[in-house]
């Protein structure tokens, strides 16, 4: 188990008060608050140690290099990635995304192929592969989900055909909170040589992710979900496929050597990171998992699984409204609507009570297509959030309920 109290005192920003009420943030599965830990690190980098790297002989310099490619390596023994080669630091999962679609793209994708996602996926995983399909002549397909939330994977034996070249899936729902059955959805794609890759935004900071295990060939997840900083992420990809890729963007860092006739890339993994990155953000990445490892992520699962079990009971007992995802493996988020009340009247009546939820659609407008609906409420739990923060979400919604239906 873990020691909550301990632990909300690492997060300063739970301290505050918001419309003169204690905060109550339950908004984790868009961005996490950062512990003491990432913040003194942060300080401390760019107070001691902060130079650009890989580029210069000065001392500065290699302290810092020294410090970006150790946070490379905890992500790789945080995922239990083969080599450090294969970790890509991208701007998030989104530009992750976006690498695979755009290198792997060029390289493997030609008209008349296929690509398949599923129904549950945020927009970061569908939109790139739509614009692929676009210019490739290629056909994106989709695996459906069921009315109870979980994605329908005995269809997908029906759909991998000869022409698909990649799967691309969610691991844990940020709408639903499903966590899918992404192992027995790669061992179906690797029967029929298709790759795979899954997006571990919503699945890193809450369940152990071992990829040599799940067999995935791509990997991607954000930093700041993790309590680490903005704008770091990562992708991480088999040898094999990286090796065979092309660069993604072009500039300093990645190159070899340059000239008006002919340029040579620089190996793995620092082919695929053009420019100067977020030397600091990474750095907090680094601190973030080394933060997570004290506390044991598998503590961490157990106690936020009870939680979001509690949260879930909760919820259901309250009259008139509809929980969606009944019927599934849940991980971190409930989502719901109260019947007569729209989301964002909700949302703003609980912000007034000091309680941070997020409403609307949750970049993933066809999960609400599914359900023939404009938006949800969403409650999304971390390491620091407390049975006693769930019961001020429930005598607010409660509030709501009385203000807008009296």
């Amino acid at each position: 188990m873990i020691d909550v109290d301990t632990i909300r005192a690492d997060f300063p920003i739970l301290q505050k008060k918001i419309h003169g009420k204690p905060l109550v943030y339950l908004d984790n599965a868009a961005t996490t608050h950062k512990p003491g830990a990432v913040l003194d690190k942060i300080i401390e980098f760019y107070t001691e140690t902060y130079s650009n790297i890989h580029r210069g002989a000065h001392y500065l310099s290699e302290e810092a290099s020294a410090a970006h490619e150790s946070a490379r390596e905890t992500v790789k023994n945080f995922i239990n990635a083969c080599d450090s080669r294969e970790i890509i630091f991208t701007r998030g999962t989104t530009e992750a995304i976006n690498l695979v679609a755009d290198s792997f793209g060029r390289s493997f994708i030609k008209e008349g192929d296929e690509i398949i996602v599923s129904e549950m996926e945020h927009h970061s995983n569908i939109v790139p592969w739509q614009l692929l399909c676009q210019r490739k002549g290629a056909l994106l397909k989709v695996i459906p989900f069921s009315d109870d939330g979980v994605l329908l994977i005995d269809k997908l034996k029906q759909q991998i055909t000869k022409r698909t070249k990649l799967i691309s899936v969610i691991y844990v729902s940020n709408v639903l909170g499903a966590v899918n059955d992404v192992k027995e959805i790669i061992e179906q794609a690797h029967a029929q040589d298709v790759p795979v890759l899954i997006d571990g935004a919503q699945a890193v900071q809450h369940i152990p992710v071992d990829v040599q295990d799940l067999d995935c060939d791509f990997f991607a997840f954000s930093g700041h979900k993790i309590y680490a900083d903005t704008g770091i992420g990562v992708l991480y990809g088999k040898e094999r496929w990286l090796d065979d890729m092309p660069p993604y963007q072009s500039g300093g860092g990645m190159i070899t050597n340059v000239s008006f006739h002919k340029t040579s890339y620089a190996e793995l993994p620092y082919k695929f990171e053009a420019g100067t990155g977020s030397i600091v953000a990474a750095v907090s990445l680094g601190a973030a998992i080394e933060y997570l490892n004290k506390i044991r992520l598998e503590n961490i699962s157990s106690y936020e699984q009870e939680l979001i079990n509690y949260a879930t009971k909760e919820i259901r007992a309250l009259k008139k409204v509809t929980v969606y995802g009944e019927n599934i493996k849940r991980c971190s988020v409930v989502s719901f609507n109260l019947d007569d009340v729209h989301p964002y009247d909700a949302g703003s009546i609980l912000d007034k009570l000091g309680i941070a939820v997020r409403t609307g659609a949750h970049c993933a407008e066809p999960v609400m297509q599914h359900y023939g609906i404009s938006g949800m409420i969403r409650a999304s739990f971390a390491l620091y959030n407390t049975k006693k923060e769930v019961d001020r979400l429930i005598e607010g919604l409660q509030k709501v309920q009385s203000m807008m239906n009296p």
